[in-house]
């Protein structure tokens, strides 16, 4: 029953991180996106004013 716990709360444990991770992997790809295609509109859009 030791043996079994301890895998239940292994499991539970890794899907845990596992989802912060995806979380936060996410957000900083989309973090990294956004700064990127903001850039890209900001340099079009300032060739166009200027």
């Amino acid at each position: 029953t030791d043996r079994q716990t301890d895998r239940q709360t292994d499991r539970q444990t890794d899907r845990r991180t596992d989802r912060q991770m995806d979380r936060q992997t996410d957000r900083h790809t989309d973090r990294q996106t956004d700064r990127q295609t903001d850039g890209q509109i900001d340099r079009r859009t300032d060739r166009q004013t200027g």
